[in-house]
């Protein structure tokens, strides 16, 4: 059964619960709820990642054309491979670079100073440049100054609570997709519609995602939102009864940093289990709080 099936048995067991005494169950009310919001969720994640898959089946059957064009979907082996088309498709873009980059690859402070100067390349070339992180970036001090030195040559970051995977395109020809393995390879992606499917992906998530700012400037609230989203998704996801590893992995986060944050939200809320304090959440109107 997968997370979104469970999720759904739980939202309907919570009902029937409530339903079957006769009576209005605060607790019982309140775990149908936010059962029925993560199921609702997990099931939006899971049709796109459907459907992304059966767009990538579709082009492989029509990969290897006899006419001399690059195939429309390709599978580079490693981390090497992957490099070497990333410098060359960079120094081949004319017009744009979308890029989403979820989890704690792109936080390692050895990627950060070969990907600034990847980007100043490509920024004083008057390439646009937006890339979307996890809100957990913000508080990461040397994403804060690889953020703001890029920011100021023109690069456009924002950030999210959650992403829906790892992507980067170049002027809309080729897309970069990771692989299944942990060989570090990629999928090279450039066939048009399927570029133009990931292409609206992306810019749905920007419209919603948080522009990022200097935590020091006047006025920044970024920060604070992000922090808001952070512990607001986090009970959600405990609530629905995921592991920690789990939820570090979905939030961009180590697991330390996870069970820091859990520990300081039961804490806060004065609850002794963290069902406790999901109806503690719910109660107050904190789950009420959008998130982007």
């Amino acid at each position: 059964m997968g997370v979104s099936e469970q999720n759904g048995a739980a939202a309907r067991q919570a009902h029937d619960h409530v339903c079957t005494h006769g009576r209005l169950d605060p607790a019982a009310l309140i775990e149908a709820h936010i059962a029925a919001e993560t199921a609702a969720h997990q099931q939006r994640l899971a049709a796109l990642r459907a459907d992304v898959q059966r767009f990538t089946r579709l082009t492989q059957a029509r990969a290897g054309a006899p006419d001399g064009a690059p195939d429309a979907v390709t599978v580079l082996p490693d981390k090497a491979a992957v490099h070497a088309l990333l410098e060359a498709e960079a120094a081949r873009c004319r017009h744009e670079v979308i890029a989403c980059q979820p989890g704690d690859v792109s936080r390692n402070p050895a990627n950060l100073e070969p990907a600034l100067a990847r980007d100043r390349a490509l920024l004083e070339r008057g390439i646009r440049m937006r890339t979307l992180q996890q809100h957990s970036v913000r508080f990461h001090g040397p994403t804060q100054v690889y953020i703001a030195a890029a920011t100021a040559l023109g690069g456009e970051y924002r950030t999210a609570h959650e992403l829906f995977g790892r992507l980067i395109v170049f002027d809309d020809t080729v897309a970069f997709l990771p692989t299944d393995s942990t060989s570090w390879g990629a999928v090279v992606v450039r066939e048009p519609h399927l570029i133009a499917y990931l292409r609206g992906i992306f810019e749905q998530t920007w419209t919603h995602a948080t522009a990022f700012s200097d935590p020091t400037a006047p006025g920044a609230e970024g920060l604070e939102q992000a922090a808001r989203d952070i512990d607001a998704t986090l009970l959600r996801l405990l609530a629905s009864g995921l592991k920690d590893e789990t939820i570090a992995r979905r939030l961009g986060m180590s697991l330390r940093t996870v069970r820091r944050h859990v520990a300081n939200i039961l804490e806060r809320l004065g609850a002794e289990s963290r069902f406790q304090a999901a109806v503690i959440a719910t109660r107050t109107g904190l789950l009420d709080t959008p998130t982007t």
